[in-house]
């Protein structure tokens, strides 16, 4: 499963951006980043709400998630962001032109976002107590992100 989710990610990323770098249109770039944060923040919810004890904890569910979200911390970034694509002014995106200026910082944070996932994936079917201190971890890999790299909402 881990094999297929991982592969199905990585091929619709780089068919999503091949044309678009011709064109420099990056609106199949925003889908796919835009993309992979939804599918991190619904699986981040998963765990979040079993960690609260918002929902009943699920081993297969929680495995799952995790599994899904060291998948998407393996996408490469560098499709995703190319040159000419920070103009904030690109409708529906809150990124911050320092991910091109600062890029050494923001791939040492996408990967310390993929070390939280990958503790994420180990600790899911340990039970509900393993799974707080892990989300943890990952909410703080995802705050100093954003506190760097994502404009505040309007």
């Amino acid at each position: 499963m881990k094999k297929y989710l991982t592969f199905a990610i990585a091929f619709a990323a780089l068919g999503c951006g091949t044309a678009a770098y011709a064109q420099d249109d990056f609106s199949a770039q925003l889908k796919a980043r835009q993309g992979q944060f939804r599918i991190m923040a619904i699986n981040l919810g998963i765990l979040g709400g079993m960690a609260q004890g918002k929902t009943d904890y699920d081993a297969a569910a929680a495995q799952s998630a995790a599994d899904t979200l060291v998948a998407v911390s393996m996408i490469q970034q560098g499709p995703m962001w190319p040159a000419g694509s920070d103009d904030m002014s690109i409708d529906g995106t809150r990124a911050q032109t320092t991910i091109w200026d600062q890029n050494d910082d923001f791939l040492a944070k996408w990967a310390d976002f993929g070390t939280a996932a990958q503790a994420i994936q180990a600790a899911a079917s340990g039970g509900v107590e393993g799974l707080g201190p892990v989300m943890g971890q990952i909410g703080g890999t995802c705050k100093a992100c954003h506190d760097t790299h994502r404009a505040p909402a309007n």
